[in-house]
């Protein structure tokens, strides 16, 4: 008897690489974990990873299922066209892709092919920040590695392929984007990665609310502390976001639930 409130997905492990399948599963732990640290919406909401080996074409979230519960087989593959490559079989559900999803990441998947994985959250803080005319404020260490970060301005639900142009160019060569009055993207060259960045930038959203409750002035840093902190946190001078905690993060989820290797 199948367990009650569980999808059931045959696994799509024998059809796809070695390198398709560890993808999927980092990919599949990438959801649960936006999850378990309070950024997910839902059904509503995408991650994405670039098949290795393969430019044109990437993993996403069947539109339908909570970030709980998605699994390495139960994501769909699709490519910079919109086309289903290949998605499992969820039976009279029939779940496809959000659109929004797909235009925002085949956007930024074709345009940086050095991109790995892209996040995309309605967290409440983030969403809080979207909305303020100062945007995000380098008053916290953490938010000073977003110093330099790119905004890019609402004009509707992100439907149409018009606005990929402006939504590539906004993010320009950064990791981090605020989505004016919606929410936040974060890009990398790895799941871990991408996660780490989001990670961040969600903890300087909610500082900054909570300094900003207070209703007391802020204390300022100066011009050149702040280029100097803000360049510790570039690649050029530090290791690789991800490398350290993401096997932590990996381990963390197996004692909790590890279901989401399936």
């Amino acid at each position: 008897m199948a367990d009650l409130g569980v999808l059931n997905i045959d696994s799509m492990r024998s059809k796809c690489s070695n390198e398709e399948w560890q993808a999927r599963v980092d990919l599949a732990a990438c959801y649960r974990l936006v999850e378990i640290y309070g950024m997910a919406d839902m059904i509503a909401n995408h991650i994405s990873v670039r098949v290795p080996g393969e430019h044109d074409s990437f993993l996403i979230n069947p539109y339908g299922m909570m970030y709980e519960e998605i699994t390495a087989s139960s994501l769909i593959k699709v490519d910079l066209q919109g086309k289903i490559l290949s998605a499992p079989d969820f039976g009279p559900l029939n779940y496809g892709i959000n659109q929004a999803g797909y235009v925002i990441h085949s956007a930024i998947h074709e345009a940086r092919p050095e991109v790995a994985c892209v996040i995309h959250t309605h967290s409440w803080a983030s969403m809080a920040v979207s909305a303020l005319e100062c945007g995000l404020l380098p008053i916290t260490q953490t938010a000073m590695r977003f110093l330099k970060i790119g905004y890019h301005d609402y004009v509707g639900v992100v439907l149409k392929d018009e606005e990929k142009a402006s939504l590539v160019e906004d993010l320009g060569t950064g990791e981090a984007l605020i989505l004016r009055n919606h929410g936040a993207l974060t890009v990398g060259k790895s799941v871990g990665e991408a996660f780490n960045w989001m990670h961040r930038l969600e903890l300087a959203c909610r500082s900054q609310l909570a300094a900003m409750a207070c209703n007391t002035p802020l204390t300022k840093v100066d011009a050149a502390t702040l280029e100097q902190t803000w360049n510790n946190y570039q690649p050029g001078t530090r290791r690789p976001y991800g490398l350290m905690e993401w096997p932590a993060l990996l381990r963390k989820l197996d004692r909790m639930d590890p279901s989401y290797r399936a």
